[in-house]
């Protein structure tokens, strides 16, 4: 497979290896999202004039949807702001290790929740009340506020990062995406890990510590659980970390590690897309009034209606698709193995919904971001001269070609993924009727989407 390190540039290994450049994006990035909690709590109760609501749901969206998840991977976790108050405390240092230990009980995370199910419940909680949450900055301000005092309450009572590696709503769809990126943490060789006793990378030593994330850099076959934080390039004695540039979606093809959790992400991660699409830019007043009347009979409505369709119809007429391919192939391969590992087929799928809702999304609000700058509680301020520029919608003529090729893409990778997975998985030589049906539901799911985005 090709791959490329870029520790071979002398430059580059040394900016990586460099804490000062990630700790001022996070500091940055730290003080920003104080600020959106602030002026959520405190700020103009109209979301288009408040810094909380621009910040999170225009600005950060943007950059993370079209930026950080596919360029990256799990880049952004690298300088994410919501763990840094509670890391810094239980390590008892901002930068390097210090000779004084921090604070916090230590404790190793309950095993039978070491997956991603409450990522899972996480992510689908937030999704119900995202119409308010996305709107109302008192909402945005609670919701953030409760993410940091969480990530702060976990750090002092479990190791390391065990917020973001177990329960942050965003850390579980990032790791699920990281996995079609183009850049990978990896070591160059696991001979010389083996070889290597004190395993430092995982343990920690005077030059750095131990794996935030709690993974061990020598058994790394995916994007999924790794941070980026280059801890283990710090801490290596023997150069063996490698950064890697690499074909993107190279963990799709990754036997390895495939789990039911991880599979009904997708198939979350996808329904809310769909959702999303129907709720916030659909004509339906109905359903938006049910979305944002949180409490009430239409609500409740709604919540059902969410839940069954993300935990109940999508896998289960995505099932039946695996069934199908797996009677016209003549396989006999076991059920629940089949509906896991072709369940990543639908991961590029995925992205590129999102990342079409998104384009539609972000770059419709785009022009609030000055404003909401120049003014960020709404008081009447003027920072930067722009708090009264006009709402300007960006890309409007361009906007529906690049969603369609966004999700014909997204599509085209889903069904070369899927036929991937039938090559693997079929014990027959009829991989292209096994994959069929997957990619025939992949091919529903883009005209709907098509259908909500464009019309």
């Amino acid at each position: 497979m090709l791959r490329y390190d870029l520790t071979r540039l002398p430059f580059l290994k040394t900016l990586l290896r460099s804490r000062w450049p990630q700790f001022l994006l996070s500091v940055i990035a730290l003080l920003g999202f104080l600020l959106a909690i602030l002026s959520g709590l405190v700020g103009s109760p109209v979301g288009s004039r408040n810094f909380g609501i621009i910040f999170v749901w225009i600005a950060w969206w943007a950059i993370l949807m079209l930026v950080a998840v596919p360029f990256f991977g799990r880049g952004w976790c690298s300088i994410c702001p919501i763990p840094l108050p509670g890391e810094w405390l239980q390590r008892g240092a901002l930068l390097k290790p210090g000779e004084k230990g921090g604070l916090g009980l230590g404790r190793r995370w309950p095993n039978r929740w070491r997956n991603i199910w409450l990522q899972n419940g996480s992510f689908a909680l937030v999704a119900l009340f995202s119409a308010v949450i996305l709107t109302q900055p008192r909402a945005t301000g609670i919701v953030l506020a409760a993410f940091l005092f969480v990530a702060v309450g976990t750090s002092l009572i479990f190791e390391r990062r065990a917020f973001c590696r177990y329960l942050c709503p965003v850390g579980g769809f990032i790791g699920l995406y990281s996995q079609a990126a183009p850049v990978e943490v990896r070591v160059k060789d696991s001979a010389v890990c083996a070889a290597h006793t004190e395993k430092t990378c995982y343990t920690g030593s005077a030059e750095g510590f131990g794996c935030p994330w709690q993974v061990y850099p020598a058994g790394l076959v995916k994007n999924t659980y790794c941070g980026t934080c280059m801890e283990c390039l710090r801490t290596c004695p023997q150069d063996n970390i490698a950064i890697n540039l690499r074909l993107p979606g190279t963990d799709l093809a990754v036997e390895r590690g495939r789990k039911l959790d991880e599979a009904y992400k997708a198939f979350i991660m996808l329904g809310s897309a769909l959702i999303y699409a129907a709720v916030l830019l659909g004509p339906w007043g109905f359903l938006k009034a049910a979305a944002f009347q949180v409490g009430t009979l239409g609500w409740l409505g709604y919540a059902l209606a969410f839940v069954l369709v993300v935990f109940g119809l999508l896998p289960g007429l995505f099932y039946l698709a695996v069934l199908a391919g797996k009677h016209l192939s003549g396989d006999r391969l076991q059920n629940r193995r089949a509906f896991i590992s072709y369940s990543y087929a639908l991961i590029p799928l995925g992205l590129a919904a999102w990342i079409a809702f998104s384009l539609a999304f972000v770059f419709t609000n785009l022009s609030y971001i000055g404003p909401a700058i120049s003014d960020p509680f709404g008081w009447g301020w003027n920072l930067m001269g722009a708090a009264d520029q006009s709402w300007t919608p960006y890309l409007t003529q361009a906007l529906p070609a690049l969603q369609i090729v966004v999700l014909l893409g997204g599509l085209i990778w889903t069904t070369v993924v899927a036929r991937r997975i039938a090559t693997q998985q079929s014990s027959t030589s009829r991989t292209d009727l096994q994959a069929l049906p997957v990619a025939a539901f992949a091919c529903a799911i883009t005209l709907s989407m098509l259908g909500l985005l464009i019309g």
